[in-house]
């Protein structure tokens, strides 16, 4: 590829905290997974979160007044307060320190952590998934959290009222998450399935955060009380028409079961590899000669989730049609541990069937 793929910076002079918090966030995380098969590597991304934390927060400011152009492509609509929250309470799971959960209480209010109640966590919103881990602090019973229980319960209200949005179950019916004629949760229509699959992660995280709580056991809903069971089926049913349980019956995960989309908006996968033809393909001549193809991609992008259908389950496999088929990272991320949770549960079900029964077969059968 002849395009360029020049590097960008955020400094003191030109902060990024949403940029610096999202990354913090996220080698947090990545600490806590490492932390016994790789303690020296868990180490180094837990002081590099710390130390992107201090900096982003320092030195505060959007990255995209910062990088102009990232504008028009991934604008921080948000700001960049919710990252920092997602930041602090990351680092408050990977350190245990006191001192970050304090920075999230002390910012709930003048950051938005207790004031925006939104029906959509993404790429760019934040706010859902911090208010699901603030509850889960409630939900635990972490000895830290008692002296904050006040502010912490605001977060829980907010998390409950997107969790209840996703479920139908606020009174109001303008507060809840439309769903398509087949099931779909929907948000808007540019890629949509990033907020359905999105939607799936925090209900099944949220559903095993009850179900290991001994001070809930269901969801607070002005339509009525969810139980875990509940958000779990949600979940699961969205994991499903993402896999082609669906009017349309198409996967659109790339490469699972016998239809899925064959025109991803996606250039790698869009032009044929070098292997198969040594050409020197450029930019321009990529567009051109390989863009409007109607032929299907030489390349299957296996694993991706594209966009999406809209409203009324429709989609067009078209490679323009960039809105429906493009695939992000961001859509297909969630998937992940939502077929794992799935998977566990599956398991634990099949395991649970198997001691009562270890002969296998009815008790008909057995006689």
């Amino acid at each position: 590829m002849t395009t360029s793929r020049q590097a960008y910076r955020v400094d003191r002079d030109n902060p990024g905290s949403d940029l610096a918090g999202e990354t913090a966030a996220a080698l947090a995380a990545a600490s806590i997974v490492f932390r016994r098969s790789d303690p020296h590597y868990s180490h180094l991304l837990l002081h590099h979160a710390q130390q992107l934390f201090e900096f982003g927060d320092t030195y505060r400011g959007s990255y995209d007044s910062s990088i102009e152009e990232v504008r028009s492509y991934y604008a921080s609509v948000s700001g960049y307060h919710d990252e920092l929250l997602w930041a602090a309470l990351w680092l408050h799971r990977a350190t245990g320190k006191e001192e970050y959960l304090r920075y999230a209480v002390d910012n709930a209010d003048s950051f938005g952590g207790v004031g925006w109640a939104i029906t959509e966590f993404s790429w760019d919103v934040k706010y859902a998934g911090l208010q699901v881990l603030a509850a889960k602090l409630l939900l635990d019973g972490d000895p830290q959290a008692a002296a904050h229980r006040g502010v912490l319960e605001k977060y829980r209200e907010k998390a409950e009222h997107y969790l209840c949005a996703c479920l139908g179950r606020n009174t109001n019916g303008a507060d809840n998450v439309d769903r398509s004629p087949g099931g779909m949760l929907y948000v808007r229509q540019w890629n949509n399935l990033q907020y359905a699959s999105s939607a799936a992660f925090l209900l099944t995280a949220y559903s095993h955060y009850l179900s290991s709580s001994s001070s809930a056991s269901s969801l607070r809903c002005p339509g009525g009380a969810a139980a875990a069971a509940e958000m779990v089926s949600l979940a699961r049913s969205q994991a499903d028409y993402i896999l082609g349980r669906n009017p349309l019956r198409l996967s659109y995960m790339v490469g699972y079961g016998r239809r899925y989309p064959a025109r991803v908006h996606h250039r790698g996968a869009s032009i044929v590899s070098h292997k198969e033809d040594g050409r020197f393909i450029g930019c321009v001549q990529g567009f051109d000669d390989w863009f409007g193809r109607g032929r299907a991609n030489p390349n299957v992008l296996s694993g991706a989730i594209v966009g999406g259908p809209g409203r009324r389950d429709e989609f067009r496999d078209d490679r323009a049609n960039y809105m429906q088929t493009e695939a992000c990272t961001y859509n297909t991320a969630p998937m992940v541990a939502v077929f794992a949770r799935l998977h566990r549960l599956t398991t634990a079900i099949t395991t649970a069937a198997a001691a009562e029964d270890p002969d296998g077969g009815s008790p008909e059968e057995r006689r």
